[in-house]
């Protein structure tokens, strides 16, 4: 998965960024460094993807034995798989 960036997050996860940025410069009392600031950006971004991963694996395991599951009401049909000409 590629990492996301500010403009691929919804308009909510970028609000909860913005209120930990606000919340850290609070705490530190003055303005943060762009290095602080990365570092809380990229901290939040590795969570998140964290999170969509999680969510796209349980999917993608869903899916997968949603496939596997043959249908009951499905009978073998010969005239399906054979060719109405025969073999070649």
């Amino acid at each position: 998965m590629k990492r996301l960036t500010q403009q691929d997050m919804t308009e909510s996860e970028q609000r909860e960024l913005k209120t930990l940025l606000d919340k850290a410069r609070k705490a530190q009392g003055r303005e943060l460094t762009n290095s602080e600031n990365n570092r809380i950006k990229d901290d939040y971004i590795d969570k998140l993807m964290e999170e969509k991963e999680k969510v796209a694996a349980k999917a993608r395991a869903e899916k997968r034995r949603n496939k596997a599951v043959p249908s009951t009401s499905a009978t073998y049909d010969w005239t399906a798989r054979t060719h109405p000409r025969g073999r070649r």
